[in-house]
């Protein structure tokens, strides 16, 4: 499993290494899917993301495997920023 996120240039490899990325992320986020559309390997999300009184839109892409497990995510957020400290044991830059 591969996570992205083009707007920091960070790259996740490892189900065991995005979920701690996950657990150690900053902040109180509240994610809510707005829309899902699939054809096949591919499908794509419409993510409404809150953290606090901030409020974005986020498009996230997955490609699956034939067994369906996701193999790749690419995460899209409306602009690009600076990547939080702490988390460089997890990420690759590029």
């Amino acid at each position: 499993m591969v996570y992205e996120m083009p707007q920091t240039r960070e790259r996740i490899r490892g189900s065991s290494a995005f979920m701690k990325f996950n657990q150690e992320y900053p902040g109180d986020w509240h994610l809510r899917v707005r829309r899902i559309v699939a054809d096949g390997r591919y499908a794509v999300a419409w993510i409404d993301a809150r953290v606090g009184a901030e409020h974005q839109d986020a498009c996230v892409w997955f490609e699956l495997s034939d067994d369906g497990l996701i193999t790749r995510v690419v995460d899209y957020w409306p602009e690009s920023y600076d990547p939080p400290s702490g988390r460089e044991h997890l990420v690759e830059r590029w």
